[in-house]
């Protein structure tokens, strides 16, 4: 790495660099996960699918944080979640950057919810958005991308909360396994185009803004944030960047 001593505005040259380069080493992951993503087989997707045979029964169980930790929405989804109610998103958890000003970064926004945790447009076990709910939703429990298991082991998953909720072993057509699989492979690819433009993103903001990722001034923020005190989060959407200030009692 080349070291640059040059000092302005308090900050070192060097740990610009450093940012640079670690933004620049997720841009990579996400891209080749990217190219996997559109070369992993169709077929062997279907295969899974039809297999696990998933069939709702209404329990409503995937729409709870007891279940699921949030539903995060892509650009698309939030034109028109934000057509039903303006006030039902907020900046999605789990801030990937926060600059030393305390100003936190991430790159989408996901679904409120309601004190019991369950999703805020549920009502009596039923979804009130149904016909334009998030496209997540709408493949639940399918789903295509990489993480590591119990052991740290990189790989696919495909499914989640097997035999936790739902009906198993349902006979779905082949024209509708069909369908899934390319529905699934289409919000994956979304979502990583959407984390590498908001990681891009955020890079030029850095820069531009002389900015640095400093850790402990987003441990500093996390606690007053725990203790219920407000903090700034740019949330990445459609390009550009939406400030949102956030305390820890914005669920319903």
């Amino acid at each position: 790495m080349l070291l640059i001593r040059t000092i302005y505005a308090g900050m070192h040259t060097q740990e610009l660099i450093t940012l640079s380069k670690a933004i620049d080493i997720q841009m990579e992951s996400a891209a080749e996960e990217l190219k996997a993503l559109q070369a992993y087989p169709d077929e062997e997707l279907i295969a899974i699918i039809k297999e696990v045979g998933f069939k709702c029964d209404l329990c409503a169980r995937c729409c709870t944080q007891e279940f699921n930790d949030h539903v995060f929405l892509l650009d698309e989804d939030l034109k028109s979640v934000r057509e039903a109610d303006p006030n039902a998103v907020e900046p999605a958890p789990y801030y990937e950057l926060c600059d030393q000003h305390g100003n936190f970064y991430v790159s989408g926004y996901a679904l409120k919810t309601q004190k019991d945790g369950s999703c805020i447009f549920l009502r009596e076990k039923r979804c009130t958005i149904y016909d334009r709910r998030p496209f997540i939703c709408r493949l639940y429990p399918y789903m295509l991308h990489m993480e590591a298991d119990e052991k740290g082991n990189i790989g696919w998953r495909q499914i989640s909360g097997l035999d936790l909720h739902g009906c198993y072993h349902d006979d779905i057509s082949d024209e509708e396994c069909k369908t899934l699989a390319r529905e699934i492979k289409t919000y994956e690819q979304a979502f990583l185009v959407q984390k590498i433009a908001f990681l891009e993103k955020s890079k030029q903001h850095f820069e531009k803004n002389k900015l640095k990722y400093v850790q402990s001034v987003y441990d500093r923020e996390m606690r007053k944030f725990n203790k219920g005190g407000q903090i700034k989060v740019f949330v990445f959407f459609n390009g550009v960047f939406e400030d949102n200030n956030v305390g820890n009692n914005i669920s319903l």
